[in-house]
């Protein structure tokens, strides 16, 4: 039977509530499998699993709970190992990585940051910045809409303004809140959205963090910024390129 693997936390960890579920229908118990100093959350992995909502739930709750007596670093939805032996493995193989990330993170949270732009605001932004777009804008409109070549060369003008104002905001919304964070992560583009950014946050200081979003959003009301936390620190199990690298070999999951 594969194991399913939801953490991975110092052996000295206080100990799961008894009897709670994890995964699956019905939920398979969790248990804890020890390899030296350090410790993995699993359970039996259900066959045919999928990110359905109550699984995703389950998975949240057992971090949710362990987080609560200490640090825990956090498997993605969907982590599953061969066994129980090729998980304590792991443990014994990457041993100096995952005590450094257990102590790198411990009382560190995750907020991600997501921002897209508001259109309207934002063709009133780059139109009050760019002189040349209101010139040859103003000219359209006083030849009655100007013609079809005069007509596509301002579009084009337009959509290079707001590809240019999404760079520059990208980098402006990292600026203003990687003052308040221990690291930084960049996550993937993503259709629809100009930045999608992870931030590692002192649990202890998050108010200052929170804070400067909502700087950030009365200084950049074109921008639609939307936060999702506090998260178990899912990307930072492996550091980032904004902190110091330990002792890592291979990928974050067990």
């Amino acid at each position: 039977m594969s194991t399913y693997v939801y953490g991975i936390t110092a052996a000295g960890h206080p100990s799961l509530p008894e009897g709670m579920g994890g995964v699956g229908d019905p939920a398979r118990p969790v248990r804890v499998l020890t390899q030296g100093p350090l410790a993995a959350l699993v359970s039996e992995a259900p066959e045919g699993l999928r990110p359905k909502r109550k699984d995703l739930l389950a998975h949240q709750q057992v971090l949710a709970e362990a987080g609560g007596g200490g640090c825990v670093l956090p498997m993605r939805f969907g982590s599953v190992a061969p066994d129980d032996d090729a998980v304590t493995g792991v443990l014994a193989e990457r041993a100096d990585h995952y005590e450094e990330r257990l102590r790198t993170l411990d009382g560190k949270v995750e907020y991600n940051i997501k921002a897209s732009h508001v259109e309207e605001a934002v063709l009133h932004r780059v139109m009050s910045e760019n002189p040349e777009l209101r010139a040859l804008a103003e000219a359209n409109r006083q030849a009655g809409g100007g013609s079809y070549e005069s007509r596509l060369q301002l579009g084009e003008m337009v959509v290079a303004a707001v590809q240019a104002r999404e760079a520059e905001d990208a980098v402006e919304l990292r600026q203003a809140l990687e003052a308040e964070a221990a690291a930084v992560s960049v996550g993937p583009d993503s259709t629809g959205w100009l930045a999608n950014v992870s931030f590692l946050v002192d649990r202890d200081s998050a108010e200052n963090f929170l804070a400067a979003v909502e700087r950030l959003r009365k200084s950049h009301p074109h921008l639609d910024i939307r936060i999702n936390g506090p998260l178990p620190p899912y990307s930072f199990v492996e550091p980032g390129a904004s902190e110091p690298a330990g002792t890592t070999a291979g990928g974050a999951e067990a």
